[in-house]
């Protein structure tokens, strides 16, 4: 925009310099190119400063390819009253807006929604809204037929007005985060087709007292689900949230929508079955016939329900921390190894059995059985997502048996999700030399001389004993490389602050399989030149480091990345390749580390101020260390980060001081 800006205005210019210019100049550029640049500038900038530069590009700016759908997510750098100017001077034209995140706008700001009249779609989720102010806005948006909203302490579905209920009734897709115990708008939506519920009420107020699963008073209407086709609830910890999604499934459990084609729950750990919930499964498996399927292992585990459910075209499976086996698996989902080219996602993360004919007899250290996966693989040829993590998948020897070998085929495959002992090559012997020490990756290499003219370009394995094409992890990557997301996980990883799973402190040591999987198969990730979202976690064999590196060099398109339990646990040995890695990736937006005795020095912090589209660090290190000079002078380098933890060994009067600090400027 501020290049835009430069441009001299359609009046300034003489016909002599205009002429000069000729097709060099940027306006000589067909509109088509020209939108097709604009719609990569923000919609506040379109407005605040490149409508202003000239006439043509004013008229551009009010395209119905860039009015039409404005995003606002998250974009940390949109002001007040940008957003007011830009509501006020393409609402007209806006038919989807989403200011997902936007939580520093105010409320009166908000309340400018209203002016978008046209709105079809609006996700207002993390932004500040009273019952008043929504009630205000919904009864100016007519036509809209999509909400995303929250549902805070405080929220009385009696302030709305008949003219904000009407158009409640209308929508037909809602998005509802509770942060309260409520059915917030859902009563009112009438046409619901698609309900999606995050469940983020905490069991104590901030001043301790203990709340109630019970709804409030003025809350307890009857949801209407008779037009519902999607149900997807996701439950933060605590049992409050259990006691509420269980009022959302009583109305279910009464009248089963016939049009119901997904219901999907996701609980961390146990959540235990009820005569209600029991009455809904059979309701569905005698009435419905569905497309997705998700529900807590307690409810799956021990029961017979998956024998009578019925499926058509289905397109996504979770069974995650199931006792399913192989077996099981292969009769009553993949229908006896049928056609499933439907199927996009598969999470059987947690299956320890899944791939073994027999959940009884197996033990955790037992080779898989390659029928069961290559059955698998044979049905779902199109699998576009599948999650293997949180188990001991071991191969057992022989060509074309290995785990490997067989996921090759899913050549379809966007994200995928292994435990660490599933790529080793094959079970370790006592006679088997241990691998060497992969060398410290380097642009050319070091004795090597470079022929003058010739191109210089490094390869990803140079300077290391890195993986062969023999090697089975090696040639699995080479035949997915079209992979955005990868996670590579010990099977008994167990983080030190999980999201929705309670702490271990005493963690398993990591599986002796993984022993051999070290250096030189992190560098075979550098072939996926795609890859956007990377977890590495639980190697222990990790000597150096040196695939970091490569990974940095290659996958230039890396924008999250997880490290942690690395190496050895008392000593952090990656730190020089990691450094290293860091000032390769200028697209990295999140970072999350977890190790023990991590020292986040100057050496570490200079090197991260390099990733300069950074937002969100997280450093979790028990018994680890800071510079809080290093990480003043990393947050003035890098503008556009916004969220900063870091967990480690430093006293609370040092963390304080330096939050302090960061506060101040």
């Amino acid at each position: 925009a501020s290049y835009l800006q430069d441009l001299s205005s359609d009046g300034d210019s003489t016909p002599a310099a205009a002429a000069m210019a000729g097709s060099a100049h940027l306006l000589g550029f067909s509109d088509e190119i020209l939108l097709h640049i604009l719609s990569h500038v923000p919609s506040t900038d379109l407005v605040v400063n490149v409508r202003h530069t000239c006439r043509k590009l004013a008229e551009l700016c009010l395209d119905k390819s860039l009015t039409h759908t404005v995003l606002l997510e998250k974009d940390y750098e949109a002001r007040e009253d940008q957003v007011k100017q830009l509501l006020k001077e393409m609402g007209r034209e806006i038919q989807q807006l989403n200011m997902a995140g936007c939580y520093w706008l105010s409320g009166s700001t908000i309340e400018h929604v209203a002016r978008c009249r046209s709105l079809v779609k609006v996700n207002l989720s993390g932004c500040h809204l009273t019952s008043l102010r929504l009630s205000k806005m919904l009864s100016a948006l007519q036509h809209l037929r999509s909400l995303a909203i929250d549902v805070s302490p405080g929220f009385d579905a009696g302030q709305l007005s008949s003219e904000c209920k009407a158009t409640l009734s209308r929508v037909r897709e809602l998005r509802q985060t509770l942060f309260t115990p409520s059915y917030g708008v859902v009563p009112c939506c009438t046409s619901l087709e698609k309900l999606l519920l995050y469940f983020e009420i905490l069991d104590r107020t901030r001043e301790g007292a203990i709340l109630s699963g019970q709804l409030f008073v003025g809350q307890s209407n009857v949801p209407h689900y008779q037009n519902l086709r999607v149900f997807y609830a996701r439950l933060a910890p605590g049992y409050i949230n259990q006691e509420v999604v269980r009022l959302y499934l009583a109305v279910l459990s009464d009248r089963t929508p016939e049009n119901l084609h997904a219901f999907l729950i996701s609980v961390p750990g146990s959540f235990a079955e009820s005569g209600a919930t029991r009455n809904l499964l059979d309701s569905m498996a005698r009435n419905v016939v569905l497309d997705a399927l998700q529900l807590p292992k307690s409810w799956l585990n021990g029961s017979a329900l998956l024998q009578h459910m019925k499926f058509s075209n289905p397109f996504y499976f979770s069974f995650s921390r199931c006792t399913l086996s192989g077996s099981h698996l292969i009769q009553h989902i993949l229908n006896g190894g049928k056609d499933l080219r439907s199927l996009a996602g598969l999470n059987l993360s947690g299956c320890a059995h899944c791939l073994s004919p027999d959940s009884l007899l197996r033990r955790a250290e037992d080779d898989i059985d390659s029928g069961i996966l290559e059955t698998l693989v044979a049905a779902c040829c199109n699998l576009r997502h599948l999650n293997l993590s949180a188990a001991h998948h071991h191969s057992s020897e022989g060509p074309g048996r290995h785990l490997c070998q067989l996921l090759a085929r899913l050549c379809h495959l966007r994200s995928l999700s292994l435990p660490v002992c599933s790529v080793a090559d094959s079970a370790p012997r006592a006679d088997r030399k241990p691998a060497q020490p992969a060398m410290h990756a380097v642009p050319c290499g070091f004795g090597k001389k470079v022929r003058i003219g010739v191109q210089a370009c490094p390869s990803p394995f140079s300077g290391q004993a890195g993986p062969q094409p023999s090697s089975v992890f090696w040639s699995l990557l080479k035949s997915l490389p079209f992979l955005e997301r990868l996670e590579l996980i010990g099977s008994n990883f167990s983080s030190a602050m999980p999201r929705n799973e309670p702490a271990i402190r005493n963690s398993l040591p990591p599986c002796s399989r993984a022993q051999s999987v070290g250096d030189a198969e992190v560098a075979a990730i550098g072939q996926l030149a795609f890859l956007r979202h990377l977890t590495l976690a639980q190697l222990p064999s990790i000597l150096t480091g040196s695939g970091l590196v490569s990974i940095g060099l290659q996958c230039q398109q890396l924008q999250s990345l997880s490290l942690a339990n690395l190496g050895m646990m008392g000593k952090v040995v990656y730190m020089s390749a990691l450094s290293d890695m860091l000032k390769h990736c200028k697209r990295l937006k999140d970072l999350r580390l977890e190790q023990p005795y991590f020292s986040a020095n100057a050496q570490f912090f200079q090197a991260l101020s390099q990733c300069s589209a950074l937002q969100r660090l997280c450093l979790v290190s028990r018994s680890g260390t800071l510079q809080p000079e290093a990480v003043l002078a990393f947050m003035t380098r890098c503008l556009h980060v916004v969220v900063c933890h870091m967990f480690t060994g430093e006293s609370l009067a040092t963390c304080k001081s330096l939050q302090q600090t960061l506060l101040r400027r």
